[in-house]
């Protein structure tokens, strides 16, 4: 490893940051928590980032043994996914996800693209803070515009995200990226449902719904 990037002193953190804490190492790591990626959708949902850095962490993170690099079966695009080390992250993103919804919280700033995958796990993260424990498992899907679905699901006192469409659901969030994160990030009381964010399931699932993000419901 570079002499540059390492503390030069023992310690598990500095250790751990030495692997994984450069600019935008993380921010891949939690991009392929939910499933293997190619280059091009790494970039696309990365978009200040420029190639040659990507490819730059990429092979860092390859070396450190955090990502793996599939072969192409078929064409020449490679396809990249977490080891099992890597997926061992899965904890710290959410942990600094939940940090910065209590120290660093605000809505997207003007120009700002939003991405599905960090604000789908904001709002994993949201849920575990603010709904707390069920008795029954629940699934809601999100269909956003432009964007693949998404599904959370509570069971045995967790929260889970993946990035599909569960059969069955027992609510359909149809919204766009830009009016989800406007919802997630606003302050003081919120209202469902509301412009460009629409609720598809029974009056009991879209109560429950609107309780879990301590959101008011709005008379149809």
């Amino acid at each position: 490893m570079d002499s540059r990037r390492t503390y030069r002193h023992f310690c598990m953190l500095a250790r751990a940051l030495e692997v994984v804490g450069e600019r935008w190492s993380l921010l891949i790591v939690r991009d392929l928590l939910l499933g293997p990626q190619r280059f091009t959708d790494l970039v696309r949902s990365l978009p200040e980032i420029t190639p040659t850095r990507l490819t730059t962490r990429l092979r860092q993170l390859e070396a450190a043994g955090v990502v793996t690099r599939e072969p192409p079966t078929a064409g020449r695009e490679v396809w990249y996914r977490l080891s099992e080390g890597g997926l061992e992250l899965a904890p710290v993103v959410d942990a600094l996800t939940l940090w910065g919804i209590g120290h660093a919280f605000e809505p997207p700033r003007a120009g700002e693209p939003v991405q599905p995958v960090p604000l789908m796990i904001g709002t994993k993260v949201t849920l575990g803070v603010r709904a707390g424990r069920w008795r029954r498992p629940v699934a809601w899907v999100w269909r956003f515009a432009a964007a693949d679905d998404y599904t959370i699901r509570y069971a045995e006192g967790a929260w889970t995200l993946a990035r599909e469409d569960a059969e069955g659901a027992d609510l359909v969030v149809e919204t766009t990226l830009e009016a989800w994160a406007q919802f997630l990030c606003a302050p003081g009381a919120r209202n469902l449902p509301r412009e460009n964010i629409h609720l598809v399931g029974k009056p009991a699932a879209v109560k429950q719904f609107a309780n879990a993000f301590s959101a008011e419901l709005d008379p149809e």
